[in-house]
């Protein structure tokens, strides 16, 4: 069985180990991998945050950029999209959800430290991080101000510089070594053991032999003694596998290799996954769910 943890929020604790939590994404950006532009627009989005609630989503991520491979992307304004941009498609989206569902949980995925204030403030629970608190060299003491929870996540590199990174002989040995570091870094900042998630960051840096590796590897981030959330949902790892004609399947249609590759994360230990197809996602869980209970 996994070990359990408390996860201390912003205003509230979730027990995690008893179940697994699913986390809903929603992008609210024009160039997203799987679903960029879909719910751009400030009704659509918050419908599609409500019929994610109603399909068994226990909270619901929010990010207003794109880091999908070859993004250009930085805290600044240089590259990317811009911090004032950035809050603009993300805040009016927290505080409609916020007004129509009260009691809903929500994680920004940012990784600047503004957004990431002004999102606490309008109602987000959550920071999740995709640079670990890397790229904002103020985020972590501003997660520990805030007292929200969040989520370091591995990446290996800047998305524009994915395809020209050296090799590496053991990942899930640099994947559980540097997220012992960046925890250890923004525990020193502030942040509380208890509020932080660990997230392995499949296919953020990694490539397709070594996503596998790293699923298969999984169960030893429990070494780390953090909880685990995995996002393994429609990435390009799997659509390799299920080609087709030899052509890779496009992300919409890597629904039945994402549940494969769920129920493997939740039978290795991962206590929140990450997933675009809410309701199928969850059903999964709780089959996985069941066999950890059967086996504890």
């Amino acid at each position: 069985m996994r070990p359990r943890f408390t996860w201390k929020l912003r205003t509230r604790e979730l027990a995690l180990g008893e179940r697994t939590l699913v986390m809903g994404v929603l992008n609210v950006t024009p160039d997203s991998f799987s679903d960029g532009g879909k719910f751009l627009g400030r009704e659509r989005a918050a419908g599609r945050a409500l019929e994610m609630l109603e399909e068994g989503a226990d909270l619901i991520d929010i990010g207003g950029e794109s880091t999908r491979p070859g993004a250009r992307v930085s805290p600044g304004a240089a590259a990317g999209v811009s911090e004032a941009e950035e809050l603009r498609r993300v805040l009016p989206v927290i505080e409609d959800i916020r007004h129509q569902r009260p009691g809903t949980l929500i994680s920004v995925d940012t990784y600047r430290s503004g957004v990431a204030r002004e999102a606490v403030a309008a109602g987000a629970e959550i920071v999740n991080d995709v640079s670990a608190f890397r790229w904002d060299p103020g985020m972590a003491q501003m997660v520990a101000t805030l007292g929200c929870g969040a989520v370091l996540m591995h990446m290996r590199g800047r998305p524009e510089e994915w395809r020209s990174l050296p090799p590496v002989d053991d990942l899930m040995g640099l994947v559980r070594r540097e997220l012992a570091e960046w925890a250890m870094v923004a525990m020193g900042s502030g942040v509380a053991r208890d509020h932080l998630v660990l997230d392995p960051g499949f296919g953020f840096g990694k490539n397709y032999d070594q996503n596998y590796a790293l699923l298969a590897r999984l169960g030893e981030l429990a070494r780390l003694d953090f909880p685990i959330l995995a996002g393994t949902s429609r990435k390009s790892f799997l659509g390799r596998t299920l080609a087709r004609a030899g052509q890779d399947l496009p992300a919409e249609e890597r629904l039945h290799g994402t549940l494969a590759a769920v129920t493997a994360c939740v039978l290795a230990g991962a206590h929140l996954v990450r997933v675009h197809d809410v309701r199928p996602a969850a059903e999964a869980v709780k089959i996985a769910d069941a066999i950890l209970r059967a086996g504890a």
